[in-house]
């Protein structure tokens, strides 16, 4: 396996402080969700995350059937609290490719869920569901 790109964050106080990457590419704050302000926290991160390599496996999957369309990803990611301390997200991610009918574009999502490497970590560790819109 040939790596093809690493990167490092380094977080100080949780919930509530500050990601940083050492090389000052990117400097957040970081607030628990519905904290508001300024801050981000790590859902919004990581359905960020989601959304651009979902999206980009989506244009893979559409290179591949050489279909010329836009497409666009929603990532909604959610926290959950199974019980006292014991938390966990789920993910929906909505798609829609420009003048692709329903079905069809389900299917592409489908194939993009196979091939995006977000997919591929969270698979049988979270759920997540695919939606056309």
């Amino acid at each position: 396996m040939k790596k093809l790109y690493s990167t490092t964050m380094i977080n100080t106080g949780g919930r509530a402080g500050e990601v940083h990457a050492p090389d000052a590419s990117l400097s957040l704050k970081i607030a628990p969700p519905g904290g508001g302000g300024d801050a981000t926290n790590p859902e919004q991160l990581f359905a960020a995350g989601y959304a651009a390599c979902f999206n980009s496996a989506l244009s893979l999957v559409l290179q591949r059937e050489k279909i010329k369309a836009e497409s666009q990803v929603t990532a909604i990611v959610s926290l959950y609290e199974k019980e006292a301390f014991d938390y966990i997200v789920g993910v929906e991610l909505e798609g829609h490719v420009e003048g692709v009918e329903m079905d069809k574009a389900q299917e592409l999502m489908e194939k993009a869920h196979q091939v995006c490497p977000y997919s591929k970590a969270t698979r049988g560790n979270i759920e997540v569901t695919l939606k056309v819109v």
